[in-house]
């Protein structure tokens, strides 16, 4: 019998291509650790490990959408009505008064903060993909609002901010007045 050099990946995950010629059935071979992996595979077996999707998860659990100052950055869906321009975002775990929203100008910011219920030390944790603490996020409108008559309502978690749009095509005619 020849002995068939395998491929890194069946050194890294034990498996083994099977031929034809073989019977056809697939097999596995017992799995192999990576002291078993030939020398000159090392670096490519660490590198492989080290971005494996597991690993990835691990070294990525706390990258929520984070800005400078520690706050968390909101998720949000922009889109306009013929009338409104609409603000919608998820919000769970939020309570309404917990929120703030406030305009000035031709901008619009959103604050609140998430609070845990309990808390549960970092390393029973297997993912950690929820943000919890204080978030913002400031959007700058593409149109003229009408700032007296925005409305922000919540329901089953989802913000949903309703900005009438300030109606430009009207021309108003102003009067000289003459002293």
């Amino acid at each position: 019998m020849t002995k068939v050099k395998k491929s890194f990946f069946e050194k890294l995950t034990g498996s083994r291509s099977i031929d034809s010629s073989e019977g056809g059935s697939f097999e596995r071979e017992r799995p192999m650790n990576i002291s078993n992996i030939y020398s000159e595979d090392t670096a490519e077996a660490e590198m492989i490990i080290n971005s494996s999707p597991r690993m990835m998860e691990r070294e990525e659990m706390h990258s929520a959408p984070i800005q400078e100052d520690g706050e968390g950055q909101l998720t949000i869906d922009v889109y306009q009505t013929d009338n409104d321009v609409v603000i919608r975002s998820t919000i769970a775990g939020v309570k309404p008064e917990d929120l703030d929203v406030s305009i000035n100008n031709d901008m619009i910011t959103i604050r609140g903060e998430r609070r845990k219920d309990e808390e549960v030390s970092e390393e029973n944790y297997y993912y950690q993909e929820c943000y919890w603490g204080s978030f913002s996020r400031s959007v700058i409108l593409p149109v003229d609002v009408l700032a007296d008559k925005i409305e922000a309502s919540m329901k089953n978690g989802i913000l949903t901010i309703r900005l009438p749009k300030a109606d430009n095509t009207k021309t108003k005619k102003i009067q000289v007045r003459g002293f």
